[in-house]
């Protein structure tokens, strides 16, 4: 099927992705000078620290990811006149859900993360499989660069969802969403 078939297809779920991006503040305008490092810490599971102590409030933390930038492998929280580095264990985002949209015989894999965005699995916004120390690790791109982990309950739930190929002794598993392809394990 086209591309162009299938974003007619999708088109709420794109849409709707893209009307939620364009209502975050205009990060990528804006370009402060470095104003040092704060005490915030992001953890594996996307729980944000300030000073040691957890930010409980929900809507802080969806503040502060709103205005999350990425640059290298460095993080910052980025106003129009400041810009703070932060600390990050793995990703900025942590994928807590994920759902099927199946239509014509195709399907959409929609994600959402801790900080309430929604994204659909797709060529702009790929599953990738990132190599630390001894783990691999699944990632999404969310927006601006901005990976998520998979938690792993999500990424069992993307397991069972996958198609399994084999191809020259090798056995593949993907899973397919807009009708493009993302691996999932090879063995």
């Amino acid at each position: 099927m086209s591309s162009s078939r299938l974003d007619k297809l999708f088109a709420d779920l794109l849409a709707a992705q893209q009307q939620a991006e364009n209502s975050l503040p205009p990060v990528h305008l804006w370009n402060p000078p470095l104003s040092g490092d704060i005490d915030i810490l992001i953890d594996r599971e996307g729980r944000w620290f300030h000073e040691g102590g957890e930010i409980k409030r929900h809507a802080l933390v969806a503040l502060f990811a709103s205005i999350l930038v990425r640059e290298g492998d460095e993080y910052f929280l980025l106003t129009p006149v400041e810009k703070w580095r932060i600390k990050v264990d793995v990703a900025p985002l942590f994928v807590i859900a994920a759902r099927r949209e199946q239509r014509d015989g195709q399907q959409a894999i929609i994600f959402t993360t801790s900080t309430d965005d929604a994204v659909v699995l797709s060529k702009e916004h790929p599953l990738l499989l990132e190599k630390r120390s001894e783990q691999t690790l699944p990632l999404v791109i969310v927006r601006n660069n901005l990976p998520a982990l998979i938690s792993r309950n999500v990424f069992y739930e993307l397991v069972d969802w996958a198609l399994e190929e084999s191809e020259s002794n090798t056995d593949t598993l993907y899973i397919n969403s807009v009708g493009e392809r993302f691996l999932l394990a090879m063995g």
